[in-house]
């Protein structure tokens, strides 16, 4: 089947890119607001884009006309937030935070997670994730009223002890037991079936028909 994207309304749009790029990382975000009061709320819409500077990006959509999540807000006006991943015993909390709570409720609250002060931003991460990124806003950039894709600078790493081998600072990823949405509405992966395919040197395939020029 072929499908002109065009012709198609945003929900059907949105139902066929997350049932396609899957599994997605998911990003627990905790920031502050102006006031002070903590707000965490998770998204899929989240990877890695650079080494150097070290930067994530997180895509932060708003399911109603032009407004704007708390999240977004939040980082807009502090310039930092923390990215804490999410592990199968944090699932549950995880899940908690993405119920459209209203501005009085704390998510730490509801969920049951622990607010743990930032070293170098104000934001507070959550204590029960395995491993939690501080972050500072590179840019936000809009792309449509409400939908901010944000991309911010690592700055400093909390990593549970038993997941990094500190001389060599290799993160042992096949211990951290993180989850990854899948499609639909509830459904989500385990990172725990790998599947190991060494990377292939030009040398190695020279003379196979695979590499030309």
């Amino acid at each position: 089947m072929e499908i002109d994207y065009a012709a198609l309304s945003p929900r059907e749009r949105y139902k066929l890119m997350v049932g396609s790029l899957v599994p997605r990382p998911i990003a627990l975000v905790s920031t502050w607001d102006l006031d002070g009061l903590p707000n965490a709320a998770p998204f899929s819409f989240f990877n890695a884009v650079s080494d150097d500077p070290p930067a994530i990006a997180i895509g932060v959509n708003s399911g109603i006309p032009g407004h704007v999540k708390d999240t977004a807000r939040n980082i807009r006006a502090t310039g930092e937030f923390i990215v804490n991943l999410v592990d199968e015993p944090l699932a549950e909390a995880m899940n908690i935070c993405g119920v459209d709570l209203p501005p009085e409720i704390s998510e730490f609250e509801a969920a049951g997670i622990t607010p743990v002060p930032g070293v170098k931003v104000r934001a507070p991460r959550v204590k029960e994730s395995p491993i939690s990124f501080e972050c500072r806003r590179i840019v936000n950039v809009e792309i449509g009223v409400g939908r901010n894709v944000i991309i911010g600078e690592i700055v400093f790493l909390h990593i549970r002890d038993d997941l990094i081998d500190a001389e060599k600072l290799h993160v042992r990823a096949d211990r951290s037991g993180l989850i990854g949405r899948m499609h639909g509405l509830g459904w989500y992966a385990r990172t725990t079936d790998l599947l190991e395919m060494p990377r292939l040197s030009p040398d190695a395939i020279a003379g196979k028909g695979k590499v030309s020029g």
